[in-house]
């Protein structure tokens, strides 16, 4: 394949992850609210009682405004990087800071994709591991800020994932299946052992769901690595946290940031892991 194709393919693929990377701040913002509000409709529905007014609220309406202010934002306020820069980071209407974050998303977004570009070249794995990489930001993020991994992000990816390996796009059909069973009840298992020995539940079932999800895409033998990755990395960061953020030790610390970053690393790298990991244990 020609380098300028190449080239113009991963240009369109980092524009493309830029704009996406704006949609999922508004994911990561409104997703949570929406779930709570579909809570206290339920709660309200299962006691028979009037629900608690609310503002119409998805992920299209309203516009996207300014968290301080209100103030609504433009198209050319709302063009993914290019906006934060020429803003100097603050609202045009009352001069209150925007948050680092959302432009860090965006920056994120946009340079995986590029890169699963860049990786897998054009055709039905790039979109796989593109689509997989953007719902892994988007849960990430939630999860850092709500303690929840939503099912309508996890369940979908699931199912997916196991679609996209139909024809063998990312593992055998066989290994996503399996790998589907196995996230799942590797983590279910560390959770009701873990709950026997203490009394206490050390992680959320949105955490079985995502790992159950990573199987599905990438098949059982990405799962050893995954769940190595993670633990290790979420054990350094809690340790830290702990001796460094005087963090209690009975504060609860959200487990999908770390599966999501380890499932994409797998994505890119797991068979050279797995191969340098076997190759350890002789």
């Amino acid at each position: 394949m020609p380098f300028d194709f190449i080239a113009l393919e991963i240009i369109a693929a980092l524009i493309i992850g830029l704009c996406i990377g704006s949609f999922l701040n508004v994911v990561i913002h409104r997703l949570p609210k929406i779930m709570e509000r579909e809570w206290h409709e339920q709660c309200a529905e299962l006691h028979s009682i009037e629900p608690p007014p609310s503002s119409p609220l998805n992920l299209s309406h309203p516009r996207s405004h300014c968290t301080a202010c209100g103030h609504q934002i433009s198209a050319l306020e709302n063009i993914p990087l290019i906006s934060y820069i020429f803003l100097r980071g603050r609202c045009s209407y009352c001069d209150c800071a925007i948050s680092l974050r959302y432009p860090l998303i965006e920056l994120l977004t946009g340079a995986a994709s590029a890169f699963a570009v860049w990786h897998f070249g054009f055709g039905w794995p790039a979109l796989g591991a593109l689509i997989l990489v953007w719902s892994l930001i988007a849960l990430a993020a939630i999860d850092f800020d709500t303690q929840l991994l939503p099912d309508s992000i996890t369940l979908p990816l699931l199912w997916i994932g196991l679609a996209f390996n139909l024809s063998g796009t990312m593992t055998d059909l066989a290994s996503a299946v399996v790998g589907a069973m196995a996230g799942y009840l590797a983590l279910w298992s560390v959770f009701w052992a873990f709950k026997l020995a203490t009394g206490k539940e050390g992680m959320g079932y949105g955490d079985f769901k995502l790992l159950a999800a990573l199987g599905a895409w990438l098949g059982w033998q990405m799962l050893p690595v995954i769940i190595l990755l993670s633990s290790i990395v979420g054990a350094a960061v809690g340790i830290a946290l702990i001796a460094f953020a005087r963090h209690g030790r009975n504060n609860p610390i959200p487990f999908g940031p770390y599966l999501a970053a380890a499932g994409v690393i797998a994505l890119f790298w797991g068979q050279e892991l797995t191969k340098t990991y076997l190759g350890l244990l002789g």
